[in-house]
C-alpha cells in the first residue's frame, strides 16, 4: 500500500531543499520524485524483480554486450581531474574493472567514478562540465 503522507513529505523535501529529485524504496514500492519544469512530479513504480536482459526490449542503437556506466548521484560531470589534465578516458580506449573513468562533483565533493566492467569505451554520452542526474548514462562500454 502506498503511503501518501510519505509522498507529500518527499515532494516537500524536493521543493524546499531545491534538489532535482530523489528515490525511496519502502514495502515493495519504489517512489521517485523529480523536479520537472520548475514543478515537482511524483512517479511511483512497483519494485518487482527486474526483467531479465533477454525479455527486456533493447533500446534502439544499443549493441549486444554494450553496458552503460551511469552516474551514482546528481552532480557535475568531469572527464579529467583538472581543467589542464588529459581526460581519464577517450572513446576507443580499453579500460579495466575498477579504473577511474570520470568524476562527478556533488556539493563540492569530487567523486571518482570507477568502471564496474572491463572493455572498450564505445561512446561518451555526458558533456564535460555539465550537470548529470542520478542514473544518467555517462558512457557506453563494450564488454571484453
Amino acid at each position: 500500500m502506498v503511503d501518501f503522507n510519505l509522498i507529500k513529505k518527499l515532494i516537500n523535501m524536493v521543493k524546499d531543499e531545491g534538489i532535482s529529485g530523489l528515490t525511496v524504496e519502502e514495502g515493495g514500492v519504489k517512489i521517485e520524485v523529480k523536479r520537472e519544469h520548475g514543478g515537482v512530479a511524483p512517479v511511483q513504480m512497483p519494485s518487482a524483480a527486474p526483467a531479465s536482459a533477454s525479455t527486456m526490449p533493447k533500446p534502439a542503437g544499443e549493441e549486444e554486450g554494450v553496458v552503460a556506466i551511469t552516474s551514482p548521484m546528481v552532480g557535475t560531470f568531469y572527464r579529467s581531474p583538472s581543467p589542464d589534465s588529459p581526460p581519464f578516458v577517450q572513446e576507443g580506449d580499453t579500460i579495466k574493472t575498477g579504473q577511474v573513468v570520470c568524476i562527478v562533483e556533488a556539493m563540492k565533493l569530487f567523486n571518482e567514478i570507477e568502471s564496474e566492467i572491463g572493455g572498450k569505451i564505445v561512446k561518451i554520452l555526458a558533456e564535460n562540465g555539465k550537470p548529470v542526474e542520478y542514473g544518467q548514462k555517462l558512457m557506453l562500454v563494450k564488454k571484453s
